[in-house]
């Protein structure tokens, strides 16, 4: 099972891993073209913390102070064929829209919603129906629209004179590397499996080579392109190195990739939403047609997550002219034993 696709879908024998980008398109905007204006305190950003594409979610709302403008909910790290649960709340209900499972905000809206209950998810809290889940569009606009509610300081993720690049760069690391891990993880034949590794490692190369000599991923400072990847980097020798089979070697025997990944892990905004016992626990767990004993492996060692990095040497800036986020909210604090990070 695959916690962006449709509960319940599992590797299918002899086929390649495809994904369902058939999302909930519906946006949050300054004029509210779509029936959902820009307003604080209205919206709620479901985001379980085991979950890549969900993580990106709540580190962009880090960077950019949006924490008391959009709350935040947080499924716990495993779910069954249904929907993603609040088991970690009190009673099994998120606090703020009372329900167990995100798939009653989704059927509130779509009664006969036939896809997957996927996080991130965005609810509207008056009327507790989901507005979207288009997790690549839902970022960009948080950096866009939301503009009027950053923080003091906050950073520039989609500069307009980047902004092609990104895209372009983005377009590589979603298909190769992003997706990447899940196709060579669910293919269902050993000739699917062995293109989805070449494409993977050709992928991870280019990024190797890319970021020898430079900090970052496009310009001098962190892009929505860098965030979209280190989702994927902090979850690879954890899960996807041994699970998903994405085993040439490990992310920690790239010199460049690993001195990014720590860098990005020990920017404020980055490794303190990184919850490792969660990521762990919802890849060997919900992942039963892939791991069917359920064991979850103990390592790796994650100290070397906070060993220094060396990448100021390449110069940049990683809030450009602004700041760093400040302490991360009481409420929202990943558990110190869940991370190397104390």
């Amino acid at each position: 099972m695959d916690e962006h696709t449709t509960p319940g879908t599992y590797v299918s024998a002899g086929k390649e891993f495809t994904r369902d980008t058939n999302y909930i398109t519906t946006r949050i905007t300054r004029d509210g073209a779509d029936g959902y204006p820009v307003e604080p305190g209205r919206y709620r950003l479901v985001a379980a913390r085991a979950c890549p594409w969900a993580n990106r979610t709540v580190i962009v709302r880090r960077l950019l102070g949006l924490e008391d403008v959009i709350s935040l909910g947080l499924p716990g790290p495993t779910h069954d064929e249904r929907s993603w649960t609040f088991d970690l709340d009190p009673d099994g209900k998120d606090p703020v829209l009372g329900i167990e499972r995100l798939q009653e905000a989704y059927f509130a809206r779509f009664p006969d919603y036939p896809r997957g209950i996927t996080v991130p998810a965005i609810v509207d809290v008056p009327t507790g129906q989901v507005v979207t889940n288009d997790y690549a569009q839902m970022t960009l606009d948080l950096s866009s629209e939301w503009r009027d509610y950053h923080r003091e300081g906050a950073p520039d993720l989609y500069p307009e004179d980047l902004r092609e690049e990104i895209d372009a760069v983005n377009r590589r690391v979603f298909t190769e590397v992003n997706n990447g891990v899940y196709r060579c993880g669910f293919a269902g034949s050993q000739q699917a499996y062995d293109r989805a590794y070449e494409r993977l490692w050709s992928a991870l190369d280019w990024l190797e080579r890319r970021l020898t000599g430079r900090r970052y991923l496009v310009g001098d400072t962190i892009t929505e392109a860098d965030v979209r990847l280190f989702t994927t980097l902090v979850r690879f020798d954890a899960v996807y190195h041994g699970h998903f089979k994405c085993n040439r070697n490990k992310l920690s025997e790239m010199p460049a990739l690993w001195g990014y990944a720590r860098d990005l892990f020990q920017t404020p905004g980055f490794g303190d939403t990184v919850d490792f016992v969660q990521i762990k626990e919802h890849y060997y767990v919900v992942h039963k047609d892939i791991n069917p004993t359920r064991i979850v492996p103990q390592g790796p060692d994650l100290s070397g997550w906070l060993e220094p990095h060396g990448r100021e040497s390449l110069g940049g800036r990683p809030f450009g002219d602004g700041t760093p986020p400040g302490p991360v909210p009481e409420g929202e604090r990943v558990d110190p034993a869940h991370t190397p990070l104390r």
